[in-house]
């Protein structure tokens, strides 16, 4: 990234066990070293960023204008006990749906319906998050959402708007046409950008996928590159 400035950009990871030091490492990441936002795995300790322990790493992203990206993480063993635990399989199954296969995307979805639910983007409407994996099947349920949730919490707004507006999506290598369509129509093309998730999943058509997709001219753009340049500002 030093050697190729004008090919690569990279995120900052912080210590978010001492949400002052996350804070001033945030700092120092973006105003020093020129990193455009901030990686988090999915859950710390087995708590999920929407604590209000954690709300200065999220004010301070919202203050330097930088997303945040949650990546999937381990689930506790209690929850893959329950879920993805069986008898009739082995314990490699378990372990595949319990972490690529399900169980790590179930997590870090609920990690950002519990970032909306919460209200930290009526607190902090600038910011912006990242979701991998078409969104990490949140996408599929803005509607259901929007109808069951909404009106029990404080929100200002319906569930889906901060989805709409506070998130951006990518696929991860995850090269699915009709879920790239439905995400075009349910997002927009704004709030969509391309990701291959090297080295783990290298698909034939990573180099074909969009200019193969039903897409337009701009929308092609968009996606591609656009999208990004725009949300890291490069």
């Amino acid at each position: 990234m030093v050697a190729h400035p004008d090919r690569y950009a990279g995120l900052a990871v912080l210590p978010v066990g001492d949400p002052q030091a996350a804070v001033a490492e945030l700092n120092r990441a973006v105003t020093t070293l020129g990193l455009r936002g901030v990686l988090l795995k999915g859950n710390y300790q087995n708590k999920f960023f929407d604590e209000p322990f954690f709300l200065p790493i999220f004010e301070a992203a919202a203050a330097l204008d930088v997303p945040v990206y949650f990546h999937p993480s381990f689930i506790p063993q209690a929850v893959t006990s329950h879920y993805f635990e069986s008898n009739q399989w082995s314990d490699v199954v378990t372990g595949i749906l319990s972490s690529a296969g399900y169980g790590w995307h179930m997590d870090v979805g609920i990690q950002v319906i519990r970032m909306i639910a919460s209200g930290i983007f009526d607190k902090l409407p600038g910011l912006k998050l990242i979701s991998g994996h078409w969104g990490e099947l949140v996408p599929l349920f803005l509607e259901r959402l929007d109808d069951e949730l909404t009106t029990y919490t404080d929100l200002q707004y319906p569930f889906s708007t901060y989805y709409w507006h506070n998130v951006y999506v990518t696929p991860s290598g995850i090269l699915s046409a009709p879920q790239l369509q439905f995400m075009l129509a349910e997002m927009g093309a704004d709030h969509l950008m391309y990701s291959i998730d090297y080295p783990y999943k290298q698909p034939e058509t990573s180099g074909s996928f969009l200019d193969i997709a039903d897409l337009t001219d701009e929308q092609r753009a968009q996606i591609a590159f656009g999208t990004a340049t725009t949300l890291f500002k490069l």
